[in-house]
């Protein structure tokens, strides 16, 4: 076998003679809340059949991320396992003429090299059949070399089965119905979807949807999902089972939760000092005591907005552990957020002293290890489906304050018609294009907090309850171990 666990643009092959072999291309989206799952997703699939092998295409975002840069690395470093392999793309510049190189373009001019790397495992003498392209959600147009080999695409949805089907909704409404998507901006409409019991408010569409600059990509990018021969999905059945049985072509796949459980990603040099301090002052606090404050990978606020939180945990008198970090210039939500050098200067007069003792205030946040200590009794959170799949995981309700992409309807899922968390604010969005984002005040933070923290709930019952379905579905004769199999014979099949 070839040694998979190196990055490397040529690899020697040993192989055994009159196996049968498949051999996967996974081509993950540049982005860390991408490239992580997917890669999870690719040990699953190994650990169970060892007739399959996986190559990962790494593409780079175009704007430099640390914290992807160092996961990128430490796959390069790691032995996961002899028959998974990492390449990296050459890195693309925009043009002099060119200030960004947009996600669509980035991947179009990646396809060369795809193909060429593609080509290479081909004409491996003795090496695997090529059985399938699996492409993350954003890399439709990916499909188009899987047809050149002529192989099937399948997607890695690193979503909710719901979201899926809003965006199969929206896209049959403007394509179909003629309906000017746009025009939900703004308006009380409700929506019927047959994904979900619960009519969903216009409020909380993705704002990639209802702006006019976005919405030609995303559709676009939506109608290429139904050419797939199968979507893999990171969501469980019992989870989500109405959005799961309403999804019929292509068939569905739901696998997950799919959680990077053994450490936190892109964990890097200087920040394992950080974690055991965090982990120490977690370990003096009572059980389910802590709430905890974490945004996700660009979530930040503005002066105001931290006021008004820290004026709510002051109020709220519940112990927390708060991630607080500063906004990039100009409040770019695609810029990651950067360290505070000086929290006194943000917080209100005396905060820090009054709360030494209840109160802890963190840059970088391990979330893994956070959300999995018994400490912590609520998660304050932007709703990402990764960060909702580890929530349920560990059985820590959420308290809903989303921020960015579709967030707002991942809130709406989890809050209305999961009954897994309450709201602070589902309907809040970053400030994008002209429009600003407002000011959530102290009381609503706090009444969100309140709630979230309260021990007999119905919402902290039925957490609890569905983390126990989580691990269930994962193990032997669970549902997301069958979808698994039933995968991988497919896969298998493609090469016969």
């Amino acid at each position: 076998m070839c040694a998979r666990n190196l990055m490397a643009n040529q690899v020697i092959e040993k192989r055994v003679p009159n196996m049968k072999k498949a051999e996967l291309i996974f081509i993950p989206a540049p982005g860390i809340s991408h490239l992580a799952p997917t890669v999870e997703v690719g040990k699953l699939i190994i650990n169970r059949d060892d007739r399959l092998s996986i190559t990962f295409l790494i593409i780079e975002p175009q704007r430099f991320d640390s914290k992807l840069a160092s996961y990128i690395e430490s796959l390069a470093s790691s032995t996961i396992s002899n028959r998974l392999q990492f390449i990296k793309l050459p890195r693309l510049e925009p043009t002099s003429s060119e200030k960004t190189l947009g996600i669509g373009k980035l991947l179009e001019d990646q396809k060369p090299h795809v193909k060429e790397q593609v080509t290479k495992i081909v004409q491996t003498q003795n090496g695997p059949q090529l059985a399938g392209f699996v492409i993350d959600m954003f890399c439709t147009s990916m499909i188009d070399l899987a047809n050149e080999f002529e192989v099937p695409t399948y997607l890695y949805f690193t979503s909710s089965a719901a979201f899926l089907g809003l965006q199969f909704h929206l896209q049959t409404l403007h394509d179909e119905q003629n309906v000017n998507i746009s025009e939900f901006d703004g308006s009380d409409a409700e929506l019927e979807l047959p994904v979900l019991l619960n009519p969903v408010p216009a409020k909380v569409l993705p704002t990639p949807f209802l702006n006019k600059d976005w919405q030609p990509s995303i559709l676009a990018i939506t109608r290429r999902y139904r050419e797939a021969k199968g979507i893999i999905l990171n969501t469980f059945t019992e989870l989500e089972p109405l959005a799961v049985n309403s999804l019929l072509i292509p068939p569905v796949y739901p696998v997950g939760p799919i959680l990077n459980l053994k450490s936190d990603s892109a964990e890097r040099a200087g920040e394992a000092d950080k974690k055991s301090d965090i982990m120490k002052w977690l370990d003096d606090q009572p059980p389910s005591s802590v709430v905890f404050l974490c945004f996700g990978s660009l979530g930040s606020f503005g002066p105001d907005q931290v006021i008004e939180i820290a004026s709510a945990l002051e109020l709220s008198g519940h112990r927390f552990v708060w991630s607080l970090r500063q906004s990039p210039p100009g409040g770019a939500a695609s810029a990651p957020p950067t360290e505070y050098t000086s929290l006194v200067e943000v917080l209100p007069e005396g905060f820090l002293g009054r709360t030494a003792g209840t109160g802890k205030i963190i840059g970088w946040a391990p979330q893994v290890a956070i959300l999995s200590h018994p400490a912590i009794g609520g998660f304050v959170s932007h709703c990402g489906w990764n960060s909702t799949l580890e929530s349920v995981w560990f059985g820590v309700p959420i308290a809903a304050w989303p921020m960015y992409a579709e967030q707002q309807f991942n809130a709406f899922h989890v809050v209305v018609e999961l009954g897994l968390g309450v709201e602070i604010k589902m309907d809040y969005r970053r400030s994008f294009m002209d429009k600003p984002e407002g000011i959530v005040s102290f009381e609503e933070i706090e009444r969100g907090i309140t709630s979230v923290m309260e021990h007999d709930s119905e919402v902290r019952k039925k957490m609890q309850k569905m983390s126990e379905s989580s691990r269930f579905a994962l193990m032997e004769g669970g549902s997301s171990y069958s979808n698994l199999g039933r995968l991988i014979s497919e896969f298998v099949d493609n090469i016969s």
